[in-house]
């Protein structure tokens, strides 16, 4: 689209708005709109190391760094790397590089206990999960139905298994957590200003109304957040919107009414990299600059824009901080199936490497009987701190492992991709740019030059994609029929 037609589809009193809060800015500002977007993927280093794989794909993808978010990577828009096998193996996500701040100024550390409040479709999530390598507990929820469930596929396609996904609202969350949690993320439902550049429909919706509205629900959203977070925690506030009212009128307002909250002063050469031109230090007009909050602007940053206020609560006494961390308890039964349990072990003494067996029973992680649950024919393993979640609406309550069939136990997609190659001792390696990778993901079966039996875990390239079952030197096809891709069909990157 011109640059002329951009403007006229923008809403007049948006623009009128924009030229009051940027004064000398403005133009540049309105100028951004004539730009192409930039394009970005985050590396899910709970599959990946960053500076090894960036060296080896650098070319492959034309990636740039992002410099706010240490695994995130620019990409060239003819490389598509939506389409790219890696995408399905859950290598990388692809994710608005503004967005890629939240998580990185959130900073979660492995072992802490995390809610993504307003998590669909994942990316702050799937940013969290790989934040805490494993250890520790992430709750991602979505109060829309169908938004949680494309969250929890992302979450199992990222290959999480320390995290449940829940379709709550705020309020029902909040009586189930108090002071829960270590950190919070609130990625606020917004007007969506930073969307326009991308999206004619974000531009049609927008009214002065909707911002109000707007604000009111993230203010009821920030209530319910903060009964969450645990003294000494810390929260994140989040839009990729530009209205003053859903962005510092709205933290001065929430510090105002919560004066145990105060806004994290960000330590000289500490604050995130490549935001001090996008920080609150325009030249305009009427908005109420807060000191240590982050604005990223479109034609500052390459990105398409987004707000950020990190908050911290005041610390209690350590006694009174650890009597409230023990109200919350683990109080669902546990998978009693004597029967299942042993096609269970039995399939994983046959799946892992001997070194993965070992190390598993040592550590107690996939045979615990507290964390088995079963749903019928479905097996999960639910994260180690998952506490009573009975009463709520819970999408993922963790890890899937599979189905108990007949004298069998069959492995669950999710499994698969849980998994690293070197837990297990029959692999089936694709070359990820050749047509046998796409032809399994199309749903074809597979010829190997070695013979063997049984269920083979198919990687492209190091990472797992999904499973095969061998008999011979045949491959029948397990990826999920409703996730095949036809080749040659169109699909966005």
């Amino acid at each position: 689209m011109e640059t002329d037609q951009i403007f006229a589809s923008l809403p007049a009193e948006f623009a009128r708005k924009m030229e009051r809060l940027l004064a000398k800015e403005y133009p540049d500002f309105m100028k951004s709109y004539g730009k192409e977007r930039s394009l970005g993927l985050r590396l899910n280093t709970i599959k990946a190391k960053t500076d090894e794989w960036y060296q080896q794909n650098q070319d492959r993808f034309g990636l740039r760094p992002v410099p706010w978010c240490k695994e995130g990577f620019y990409y060239c828009k003819t490389a598509r790397p939506g389409l790219h096998p890696f995408h399905e193996a859950g290598v990388y996500y692809i994710q608005e590089p503004s967005a890629m701040a939240v998580v990185s100024l959130l900073n979660p550390q492995p072992g802490e206990r995390v809610l993504d409040l307003c998590a669909a479709p994942g990316g702050k999530s799937s940013h969290i999960a790989s934040r805490l390598a494993g250890k520790g507990f992430l709750v991602s929820n979505e109060i829309h139905p169908g938004r949680a469930k494309i969250l929890s596929r992302n979450m199992e396609r990222m290959g999480v298994a320390n995290a449940v996904v829940t379709n709550e609202d705020s309020a029902y969350l909040a009586e189930a957590f108090p002071e829960f949690f270590d950190k919070i993320v609130v990625d606020a439902p917004c007007s969506g200003e930073g969307m326009f550049r991308k999206d004619l429909e974000a531009r049609e919706e927008w009214s002065v109304e909707n911002v109000h509205l707007c604000a009111a629900r993230q203010q009821a959203i920030l209530e319910n957040a903060a009964k969450m977070l645990r003294p000494g925690g810390r929260l994140i506030y989040s839009t990729c919107t530009f209205s003053p009212e859903e962005n510092e009128m709205q933290i001065r307002r929430f510090v105002g009414n919560h004066p145990e909250f105060s806004v994290v002063k960000q330590k000289q050469g500490h604050r995130l990299s490549g935001l001090s031109a996008g920080r609150a230090e325009w030249s305009g007009g009427d908005c109420p600059q807060i000191a240590d909050t982050f604005r990223i602007w479109p034609h500052l940053a390459e990105g398409e824009g987004h707000f950020l206020a990190l908050l911290e609560k005041q610390k209690e006494t350590d006694r009174a901080e650890t009597e409230k961390r023990k109200t919350k308890k683990n109080g669902r039964s546990s998978w009693k199936d004597k029967a299942g349990r042993k096609l269970l072990s039995e399939f994983f003494e046959e799946l892992l490497s001997p070194e993965e067996a070992f190390r598993i029973k040592r550590e107690e992680m996939a045979f615990d009987e507290d964390r088995l649950v079963a749903f019928g024919e479905q097996v999960y393993r639910m994260p180690k701190e998952m506490p009573d979640l009975d009463g709520l609406r819970v999408i993922r309550p963790g890890l899937h492992l599979g189905t108990i069939k007949k004298n069998r136990f069959e492995p669950s997609h999710a499994l698969a991709l849980a998994l690293a190659a070197h837990q297990v001792k029959r692999v089936l390696c694709l070359d990820a740019d050749k047509e046998q990778a796409r032809e399994y993901l199309s749903g074809g079966t597979l010829v190997t030059h070695e013979e063997g039996k049984g269920w083979v875990l198919v990687c492209v390239g190091p990472y797992p994609i999904g499973w095969g079952k061998q008999a011979g030197n045949v491959v029948k096809n397990h990826y999920p029929k409703g996730l095949r891709i036809q080749y040659g069909s169109s699909k966005p990157s």
